[in-house]
């Protein structure tokens, strides 16, 4: 009988025997748990990235039917005057009372999003959640230094793809949704 994983479940800083998330993640040198380590640091570099990605892949689409839209409603001669639009059967036939379509609190608020660009985002946005609760699953380890990889990696991806700030949305509280993310 060989070496086997250590399980702790406190705050502890073993090097030797930690396995991390999967027994075949066994590491068994001091090597070896710096490799690991910055592995880490990259699985976390890589998590920022892909939010990043996401919210760059969002305003790309987002731009994109916006100037879709736009063309279509220029090609239709424009939309409504404004004093159509502000009176009450204007405002009704707007939120779809009048011309059959459900109110957008049971419907998606916005756009559609084409199936192809649906489902990129779907997939980018599950690739996430996995490595979100990868990484989760790493802190859970509670070595020190494990927790400390991830911490860094969170941080220096932050730095590298966080390089903008929206001021409107932050000024205004808007905070955006993370979704499942675990951190």
């Amino acid at each position: 009988m060989g070496p086997r994983c250590s399980m702790n479940m406190l705050w502890n800083t073993q090097i030797i025997d930690t396995c991390v998330v999967f027994r075949s993640w066994h590491i068994h040198s001091v090597s070896s748990f710096v490799f690991s380590c910055l592995v880490i640091v990259a699985l976390g570099v890589f998590y920022e990235y892909l939010r990043a990605y996401q919210k760059a892949f969002d305003h790309r689409i987002a731009t994109s039917l916006a100037t879709k839209n736009r063309a279509i409603t220029g090609s239709r001669g424009g939309s409504r005057s404004g004093s159509e639009r502000s009176s009450p059967e204007g405002r009704l036939e707007d939120a779809g009372l009048l011309n059959g379509r459900r109110s957008l609190k049971h419907k998606g608020v916005g756009t559609p999003v084409p199936p192809v660009f649906r489902a990129l985002r779907a997939l980018l946005y599950g690739i996430t959640v996995f490595l979100s609760f990868f990484l989760m699953l790493v802190f859970m380890t509670y070595n020190a230094y494990l927790i400390f990889a991830v911490v860094a990696g969170a941080a220096i991806g932050h730095y590298a793809f966080s390089s903008h700030i929206n001021l409107d949305a932050v000024l205004s509280d808007s905070g955006e949704e993370r979704g499942m993310a675990c951190h």
